[in-house]
């Protein structure tokens, strides 16, 4: 029986460890927080801080395995590990491109991947040299996460927005649809593509609301999808699981967005509406099995439960026993204790061969269920 270690206890780190008790494995988390959603689901569990050096290297030393639930971990140790014999999944090598958005951007650049024009900055000044790329987004080279460390600038009268940090300034692409492929990677280099997913922004917060399954794209379009994202992740060189983000403009041109080398929110309606999940796909390739179907059994949308505006404590939910009723419509609750504004707290996963049926649900379940302190 394998020993593999997951980096992180969140609602990923949750969800891969329920597909886990399917396997031959031995689980093992590390995380700072003994009461997070993976805490209770499996077999080991050590308190520590995934970003520090010696906390993650006797994390993994002792184990066949390690992968990780969000990148923001310590690469150093997961390089010593790997040097020593213990497969990390992605290796780190692709994590110290993915970590950083400015190396990530160089990245695509090396490979001739059509991205947005960008510049790299290393302080607000710049931007005013630069008003050919406005407007633009500014997103932070590290530590940007679901919505933070990314900023809008339309012009340079937003001054009082920009970051002043090593950042990538990117020029706007005017954007018909936001698609999300997942691409699968065994341990022989062995590829396999999940239906790309066409996701539905929150304004507000810049996180995702909802995505639809399959993307409502045409055929060529399809093709540009998967052969962008197939590129991106050959040149990795390496297993795992990764979520490519891109954009479609007007003209059905096709960019890359960034990219998540782990298990990600666009692609948790995978448990119930396709044949293999994507926590089933990963946990296939860390132990070497053959990958799995990804074929959509049916169509599907799926919804994020978000904490509500104005509630910070304890957490209660409104209208989950209403959603409950609603057929074909799987809910996920995280087991976070504290709510906050914003906050993923869950999703539902809505299946049906009606694409107006499923909208119709995904919009009754948003107005219905609310997550209050």
């Amino acid at each position: 029986m394998l020993k593999v270690g997951i980096l992180g206890g969140g609602q990923l780190g949750r969800m891969l460890l329920q597909t886990a008790a399917n396997y031959p494995v031995e689980t093992h988390v590390l995380e700072n927080d003994d009461e997070c959603p993976a805490a209770h689901l499996c077999r080991y569990f050590i308190k520590g801080n995934i970003r520090d050096y010696e906390t993650v290297y006797h994390f993994g030393k002792g184990l066949d395995a390690v992968t990780i639930e969000i990148e923001n971990v310590n690469l150093e140790a997961l390089e010593r590990l790997e040097a020593e014999g213990v497969k990390v999944f992605p290796k780190p090598s692709v994590l110290r491109i993915i970590k950083n958005k400015v190396r990530q951007k160089e990245y695509y650049l090396e490979h001739g991947i059509p991205t947005a024009e960008f510049a790299i900055i290393t302080n607000k000044n710049e931007i005013g040299q630069l008003p050919h790329l406005l407007p633009a987004v500014q997103k932070l080279a590290e530590g940007g996460y679901d919505g933070r460390g990314v900023q809008v600038i339309d012009n340079l009268s937003d001054s009082h927005l920009f970051f002043d940090e090593h950042s990538v300034l990117e020029k706007k692409i005017k954007i018909k649809k936001e698609i999300a492929q997942i691409v699968a990677v065994d341990q022989l280099g062995k590829t396999a593509l999940y239906p790309p997913v066409e996701m539905m922004f929150n304004k507000d917060l810049n996180q995702l609301d909802f995505q639809l399954c399959p993307a409502d794209i045409p055929q060529q379009v399809l093709w540009k999808v998967e052969a962008i994202a197939l590129t991106v992740v050959r040149n990795f060189n390496s297993p795992g699981l990764f979520a490519v983000e891109l954009f479609v403009d007007e003209n059905n041109e096709v960019f890359v967005n960034e990219t998540a080398p782990r298990v990600h929110n666009s692609g948790h309606h995978t448990i119930e509406a396709h044949y293999s999940s994507q926590f089933d796909m990963l946990w296939r390739i860390i132990l070497g099995y053959p990958l799995g179907n990804t074929k959509y059994l049916f169509p599907s949308i799926m919804v994020n439960i978000i904490g509500g505006e104005g509630h910070s404590g304890k957490a209660k939910y409104i209208g989950l026993n209403e959603v409950l009723k609603i057929d074909n419509a799987f809910v996920h609750i995280y087991g976070k204790a504290e709510t906050r504004p914003g906050r993923k707290m869950g999703h539902v996963t809505i299946i049906s061969n009606e694409k107006q049926d499923l909208i119709h649900k995904a919009n009754k379940i948003r107005q219905t269920i609310n997550v209050v302190s």
